[in-house]
């Protein structure tokens, strides 16, 4: 009785062993038939060796001993290119190593139509870019990469779209010329940084010398309205000087008039007769004949009239001085 307790627990045992490897077997193929997948990937499925679907993202199931999935990055990705010896048009020999930067637009295309869409992207890359570099001189090559990169990413794009790969950019990323380049390539940019050295050195003397030039030119400019603002303001004052002896002037001629004025004709007779005798006074012979003449005359008479009247006790002494007189006035005539 224990010899049949004990192989019914073993049975029971291996019932449930089976049972258990049933099960994981089971749950294996549901894992490997249900699968989630991500929003960058996608599933090439091959139903029994033929392409059947592409699937995702999401939840997807994939028949198991049935079909095949091949998984698919559809993000941006890169392929680094090691550095590759080209040569130029003018025979330099240059060393160029640069990235690829590229993303699976056709999962069908790119699973079907080439065995490892990376690697033959890489390979074309590499003599895609001898080609181009082959066609451009060295100087080109190095002043020009971003038309480098334009060409090499236009003619990839060309290549690889038949794979289901769109080519988004190229970038060189290092330019290796020969030593003897470089050599020559150095001494180029000391000449022309000594060039620039002695063009902003002329450019400061030409711009010294034009600010001392403008300088000397406002100096001479200022000092000529200096000049001519003392000029004016010397002219002004003359002007003002001027204008006070003439006022000096006209009042004294007023006060003189005024002055004159009460003067009788007796007296300016008298002082005319002064003045005969201090130009007939000079010791050369002369001539002078008074313009007023008769009038004076005239005068004397009057007066000598008006004397003889007004004294005729003293009517002798008046003769005499009228006389006197006479002859006097006579003698200023002939001299």
């Amino acid at each position: 009785m224990n010899t049949d307790s004990l192989a019914q627990a073993m049975a029971t045992g291996g019932q449930a062993v089976l049972l258990m490897v049933v099960l994981l077997i089971v749950f294996g193929i549901l894992r490997g038939a249900i699968r989630a997948v991500k929003e960058y990937e996608r599933l090439v499925i091959f139903f029994i060796g033929r392409f059947s679907a592409v699937r995702g993202p999401g939840l997807t199931y994939v028949l198991p001993f049935l079909e095949q999935a091949v998984k698919i990055d559809m993000r941006e990705n890169i392929i680094d290119i090691p550095s590759q010896t080209a040569i130029t048009k003018d025979n330099a020999s240059i060393g160029i190593d640069f990235l690829v930067y590229y993303r699976i637009i056709n999962p069908e295309l790119s699973v079907t139509k080439v065995e490892n869409v990376v690697e033959a992207t890489g390979k074309i890359a590499t003599t895609t870019l001898r080609a181009v570099i082959g066609d451009i001189v060295l100087d080109d090559v190095l002043s020009r990469r971003d038309q480098i990169n334009d060409v090499l990413r236009v003619k990839l794009d060309e290549t690889t779209e038949r794979w289901g790969m769109k080519i988004t950019t190229v970038e060189i990323r290092e330019i290796e010329p020969p030593r003897a380049i470089l050599d020559a390539m150095n001494r180029q940019m000391s000449a022309e940084r000594d060039r620039r050295a002695e063009v902003t050195r002329a450019e400061g003397e030409r711009e010294a010398a034009i600010a001392r030039a403008e300088g000397n030119k406002q100096s001479a400019i200022l000092e000529a309205e200096g000049q001519q603002q003392s000029q004016i303001l010397r002219a002004q004052a003359d002007k003002q000087a001027q204008l006070l002896r003439a006022e000096g002037y006209a009042a004294a001629l007023r006060e003189i008039y005024e002055q004159a004025r009460d003067v009788d004709s007796k007296t300016m007779a008298l002082q005319y007769l002064e003045t005969l005798e201090k130009v007939g006074s000079s010791p050369s012979t002369k001539f002078v004949l008074p313009m007023e003449l008769t009038g004076l005359v005239q005068n004397l008479t009057g007066a000598m009239g008006m004397a003889a009247g007004a004294s005729l006790a003293d009517g002798e002494s008046a003769n005499g001085s009228s006389a006197a007189v006479i002859e006097d006035a006579q003698e200023a005539v002939k001299a």
